[in-house]
């Protein structure tokens, strides 16, 4: 990522239904969803000028708001299109986009029945989550400071920005130790999830990965999913405890930012990126960039 900070970017970004110059994407200090996290948010890779599963990750959103309890004032065709538009307004061919929807700044309250509901999307160049060198050797995780929350006691199946919180503390802290990133388990115990993405584990040719029932089915989680029985890999999803981690061979995190990374590393357990990480890896970049698998 570059170093120039985002508010001070070139190009243009959508809100509320017009472009405006960067810089000028503005919003009050008083805006609900900076004070109460009344905000849900996509993530999307664009390759050779095509968005990734654009109508998956808006409908997605869609269903992040109204979890909120708000409703975006557009239609899915009409943020597709937006997100289109975003694209080639900024001159990008392959790019990340972020559409965001959040309460406005018409009342400060726990309660905003009211409140605007604003809708902007942003489009700029980022290459992959993790360097071309940590991805082929593995990145190393910790363990994360926080545990995924109870669905009872917090959206958990919304994109939505409060639950982000706990990530960007947990992920700090693996930071700050030298690790790329944190592992987070769920309220119970379970493996869930890293801090932005989804995790795989391989055991004897056949892959495990935490059932999503609790955190968010990635969209890139299903992709990969698909593309491992496409293989005729077997594809388990259920819990896993941290215990079992010893039994796994291999390990990697999936999501639009992540893509396929290999992990080298969780805490004191360790793992070797081996042939169906790269393959997955492999198949996953043929399939967003468009290319054919090599015989």
């Amino acid at each position: 990522m570059s170093a120039l900070p985002f508010d001070q970017k070139d190009g243009w970004i959508w809100m509320n239904g017009s472009f405006v110059p960067w810089k000028d994407a503005k919003i009050h200090v008083l805006t609900h969803g900076l004070h109460y996290a009344s905000a849900v948010f996509e993530g999307e890779r664009a390759y050779g000028g095509e968005i990734f599963k654009l109508r998956e990750h808006t409908e997605r959103l869609f269903h992040s708001a109204e979890i909120l309890d708000f409703k975006i004032p557009y239609t899915v065709e009409e943020i597709d299109e937006a997100s289109k538009a975003t694209l080639a307004k900024n001159g990008l061919v392959d790019g990340y986009l972020r559409p965001i929807a959040w309460r406005g700044s018409e009342a400060l309250g726990v309660s905003a029945h009211n409140n605007k509901i604003n809708v902007a999307i942003a489009a700029w160049e980022w290459p992959s989550y993790f360097t071309p060198a940590e991805r082929l050797k593995g990145i190393r995780l910790d363990w994360g400071k926080y545990r995924r929350p109870d669905p009872r006691t917090a959206p958990s199946l919304a994109k939505a920005s409060g639950l982000y919180m706990i990530c960007t503390i947990s992920k700090h802290a693996a930071e700050d130790r030298g690790y790329a990133d944190a592992l987070m388990l769920d309220w119970e115990g379970n493996v869930a999830e890293s801090t932005g993405a989804n995790v795989f584990f391989v055991k004897d040719g056949v892959i495990h990965t935490p059932l999503a029932d609790r955190f968010l089915n990635g969209i890139t989680r299903q992709t990969v999913i698909g593309l491992a029985k496409a293989q005729g890999i077997e594809v388990i999803e259920r819990r896993i405890l941290p215990e079992e981690l010893s039994t796994f061979s291999e390990c990697w995190l999936c999501g639009t930012a992540a893509e396929v990374t290999p992990v080298s590393e969780i805490g004191e357990f360790k793992f070797t990126p081996g042939k169906i990480s790269a393959s997955l890896m492999q198949a996953y970049t043929d399939l967003v960039q468009g290319a054919k698998v090599s015989a």
